[in-house]
């Protein structure tokens, strides 16, 4: 596929500085590779932000929040009108993203990229593109445009973050339904069948799964989506919130941010963000491993790894919210940790 003139245009990473960081690394006081993952993430960070010893002082999770149409089907355990209740809960800032954002020094903005209801609140960025997506069990969710139109309030929304200082994300969302699409996308850009994508969401039982999977399968062959089209796949069966959450990504990437990426919903988004624009790959920080099965089929597709195993299925930027601090951890290592000579330590000697 031809590259779209509205994705922006993706810097690469600094590959040289990774050597720079290692080098830096094996002179700090400790064995070589014993702090592990912090050890890998300083280098792809030092990597992303071009100097060895990075620091990113104003973080920001992007929630994006949007209904689907497809909720009529029966698929999730809570109805639609949670999705505007809970928006409200984000901007008076007393729900769990707020609570862990609050913990590692950052500041959360919602979106209402596509709220099935009216809300003002002068905290909320608002980017509507319509009501919810249509359900995509009858037919497609959005059009080409609209999918369009949202991923552009993702690009924007991190443009005027970039102004203010912001210099990492993490990706948020919320949307009644939304595993339900997040599963279609995983089905329908791995091959892989519902039974082994779908999850149990916010909680539903055996029956309502057996359900959510014949639904996913319906708007599969109902849509037939192009696997090698990502624009073809989030029109057909994604959710405006997740078209916010490929902006996101792909407005991160362009001003050399590192992004870091949620569980099922937020991953389904960076997939098909790597297949508009495969250069954001580079900028792409995995955080936890969701409880939903199809989570960790969607970052061997990127190539990502999660750190964090929390049993965690809250969704809302959660998990990436406690990857910021790992991230600062990485990034302190780097900066604050004497090496041998600095401290007048004997280091491991030559063989």
């Amino acid at each position: 596929m031809t590259k779209q003139t509205w994705i922006p245009a993706i810097p690469a990473i600094h590959e040289d500085m990774k050597q720079a960081a290692l080098d830096h690394q094996n002179q700090l006081t400790k064995p070589p590779g014993s702090l592990g993952v912090l050890e890998g993430l300083s280098l792809k960070l030092a990597a992303i932000a071009g100097e060895v010893k990075p620091f990113f002082e104003r973080k920001a999770v992007v929630v994006m929040a949007a209904d689907h149409g497809v909720v009529e089907e029966g698929v999730s355990a809570f109805p639609a009108e949670v999705t505007p209740q809970m928006v409200l809960n984000f901007l008076h800032g007393g729900a769990g993203v707020n609570v862990l954002a609050r913990a590692a020094s950052a500041d959360v903005f919602c979106v209402d990229v596509g709220v099935n209801a009216e809300l003002t609140h002068p905290k909320l960025i608002s980017r509507k593109v319509k009501y919810g997506t249509n359900n995509m069990a009858k037919g497609p969710a959005m059009s080409q445009e609209e999918a369009i139109e949202a991923v552009q309030a993702g690009i924007d929304t991190v443009s005027e973050l970039v102004k203010q200082g912001y210099s990492m994300f993490a990706t948020g969302e919320m949307g009644i339904g939304n595993t339900t699409a997040s599963a279609a996308i995983l089905c329908a850009m791995t091959g892989i069948t519902p039974e082994a994508a779908v999850g149990r969401g916010t909680g539903i039982g055996d029956e309502q799964w057996k359900h959510k999977c014949d639904v996913v399968r319906r708007s599969l062959e109902v849509n037939k989506p192009d696997p090698n089209d990502g624009l073809d796949v989030l029109a057909k069966i994604g959710g405006l919130e997740i078209a916010g959450l490929v902006g996101v990504i792909l407005g991160a990437a362009s001003h050399g941010a590192p992004v870091v990426i949620d569980g099922f919903i937020s991953t389904a988004a960076a997939l098909l963000a790597a297949n508009l624009a495969p250069e954001v790959k580079d900028y792409l920080i995995g955080s936890h491993l969701s409880e939903e099965q199809g989570h960790q089929a969607l970052l061997q597709q990127l190539g990502l790894t999660a750190p964090l195993h929390m049993n965690m299925r809250l969704g809302e930027g959660t998990g990436a919210a406690l990857m910021f601090q790992l991230v600062d951890a990485s990034c302190r290592i780097m900066r604050e940790m004497a090496t041998f000579a600095e401290a007048g330590v004997s280091g491991k000697e030559e063989a």
